[in-house]
């Protein structure tokens, strides 16, 4: 029978152990979820909206399938967020190279996040940058890329990106800020709300500044020569009809 030191020893290793097996676990959850949000019956929340209805912050989120967001919209998001999006298997790696060179280099950090980067983020990870999320964040976008369509990656994207304080979503983004669905925006309004993805909390479409507006003019020009660009948007693939 040990004796009192060594039962000292081993409870340690036991807590240890048990910690180490439920990081895993959570680690672990992400793979699991995504051959179910693959179904487009799958609504899933994002982390953000977890948090607010954990501690009782009101959530405006109206689910809408891909095929009832106006296409400006999805260009418009692909050109802002991810110009290379129906090229890449989840991750930008020239992008994500060039980042990781000027980093090396002194130069001023900037973000290589892929559209499908941004929506495991949202739905598995939490939001503050870190070089730790982004060691599962690359992972996770690769699978999910292997799992999801392009258009199931952009629906899920559209209907969980934050647009504002508590607002998630294109639908409800576009009844907020311009009273009418997703699928009746104008390329303007879409332009709008894209630029508005990367900072939602000091962006408002509905009265944006001169910075606001100056980068939706590129948007919309982007957007209306897009073409090639989300090629991958115009069919279903075998992964979303399965």
């Amino acid at each position: 029978m040990p004796g009192p030191g060594l039962r000292r020893w081993f409870r340690p290793r036991r807590y240890l152990s048990a910690v180490a097996l439920m990081l895993v676990l959570l680690l672990a959850l992400p793979l699991v979820l995504m051959p179910v949000y693959r179904l487009s019956g799958a609504r899933p929340i994002s982390t953000l909206m977890l948090g607010r209805v954990l501690t009782l912050q009101p959530v405006e989120r109206h689910w809408v399938a891909l095929d009832a967001i106006a296409p400006v919209m999805q260009q418009s998001v692909i050109m802002s967020e991810d110009g290379q999006f129906c090229f890449h298997r989840g991750v930008d790696l020239a992008e994500l190279k060039a980042v990781v060179d000027d980093a090396l280099d002194g130069g001023a950090t900037r973000g290589a996040s892929t559209i499908p980067m941004q929506t495991v983020k949202n739905l598995y990870l939490w939001p503050q940058r870190s070089y730790v999320r982004k060691v599962f964040e690359i992972p996770y976008a690769l699978v999910a890329d292997a799992v999801w369509s392009k258009r199931r990656i952009l629906e899920l994207y559209l209907n969980i990106a934050e647009f504002g304080d508590g607002i998630f979503g294109v639908e409800a983004a576009s009844r907020h800020y311009f009273k009418r669905p997703a699928a009746e925006l104008s390329r303007r309004q879409a332009a709008l709300l894209a630029v508005t993805l990367p900072n939602p909390g000091e962006r408002n479409p509905a009265k944006p500044s001169k910075l606001h507006n100056k980068l939706a003019d590129r948007i919309e020009r982007l957007s209306a020569k897009s073409g090639a660009y989300v090629k991958c948007l115009g069919a279903r693939d075998r992964k979303e009809a399965g």
